[in-house]
């Protein structure tokens, strides 16, 4: 059973990517409109250069039975990843590349580190290790279209061909055009709006990712400092420096609240066309919630601050037509992330 285990070894890093997806929101431009509603949609300056620091926790904690008994299989892991981003706003695209509106992006892994801590030996742990690692100082370029679409990358072909690799990087990128995902009628404090969207690369079909959020009031920006984002920790606000221009003064507080949902009958066949094509049979469940608190500015769109706390119960069972082999996976994730835009630098003298 090839696919069974090649899956056994990527479910708890895809879980990581999911949570992950929800946590990288990049705004977009707030332009003002009327009846106080603003509009999210993506704005980008070429020439200038952004800089985010992402940190994420995971623990995850299951048992997973399979034809070949392993009693010394690991039963928690506990992850930890740190990465520091650079993106660049390229000049435009040709009209041969995309259409009016496109936005042209490069994006460099200054830093990209992960950690693990588990009960047992983990090869999957190890193998999230070195594909981080890998991804330090390299950089890609993708376009972001006006309808949110991403295309056009390049840069890192071979970190994409890996599926769990892709589900990381794909995770961030699809945050910056989550403007698309907002109100077209713009929105304004107190309002409410929601989203739906498929759950991509599960082993049970038909999951929804489900998203409501809420405008709760505006609020000084406090971005880091670069001092701060070297050490890992946020500096007091005494030390960080004034925001500049491209991040400005006043910022949107959004909280968003998720959950991973399954639409239609509880007896209808889970299994995805991939693995129906492998052979495979799928069952089970999916289930998750959290919640993110987005500090977002006024003056660029940018996400200046993004908190989020998930949590993630899985009971599914994968089965061979042909050998009628089994796997099934009972188990539990839990992730906290925060991503924080860093201030520019002061000018120099």
């Amino acid at each position: 059973m090839p696919r069974v285990r090649d899956f056994a070894a990527r479910s708890n890093r895809f879980a990581l990517a999911v949570i992950a997806a929800g946590a990288f929101l990049f705004a977009a431009s707030l332009v003002g409109a009327p009846s106080n509603r603003i509009h999210l949609f993506p704005k980008f300056t070429p020439g200038e250069t952004l800089r985010y620091r992402i940190e994420t926790r995971m623990t995850t904690s299951g048992t997973m039975t399979t034809p070949i008994v392993n009693p010394e299989a690991p039963s928690q892991l506990k992850q930890s990843v740190s990465l520091l981003l650079r993106l660049e706003v390229l000049d435009p695209p040709p009209a041969a590349a995309g259409p009016s509106g496109s936005v042209r992006l490069r994006a460099k892994y200054e830093k990209s580190k992960a950690a693990s801590q588990s009960d047992a030996y983990d090869p999957a742990a190890s193998s999230l290790e070195d594909q981080y690692d890998r991804l330090e100082g390299r950089s890609m370029e993708f376009t972001i279209e006006p309808d949110g679409k991403i295309s056009g990358i390049t840069g890192i072909e071979d970190a994409l061909a890996n599926p769990s690799t892709a589900a990381i990087v794909r995770s961030w990128m699809n945050g910056l055009s989550s403007g698309a995902a907002f109100p077209k009628e713009g929105v304004e404090i107190g309002k409410k709006w929601t989203s739906e969207r498929p759950l991509a690369g599960s082993p049970l079909a038909g999951l929804t990712w489900r998203t409501e959020s809420t405008y709760l009031r505006d609020e000084p920006c406090n971005p880091v400092s670069d001092s701060a984002a070297s050490n890992s920790v946020a500096a007091p606000a005494s030390a960080v420096p004034p925001p500049s221009n491209q991040i400005g003064y006043a910022c949107a507080v959004i909280v968003t609240r998720f959950e991973i949902l399954r639409h239609g009958s509880a007896h209808a066949d889970a299994t995805p066309p991939d693995y129906l094509h492998n052979g495979l049979r799928t069952s089970g469940t999916w289930t998750g919630s959290g919640e993110s608190l987005d500090a977002i500015s006024l003056a660029s769109g940018l996400v200046v601050r993004s908190t989020q706390r998930g949590t993630q119960d899985m009971d599914f069972e994968i089965v061979s037509a042909a050998s009628g082999s089994r796997l099934h996976y009972i188990g539990r994730v839990e992730t906290q992330s925060e991503i924080s835009l860093l201030a520019p630098p002061p000018p120099q003298p």
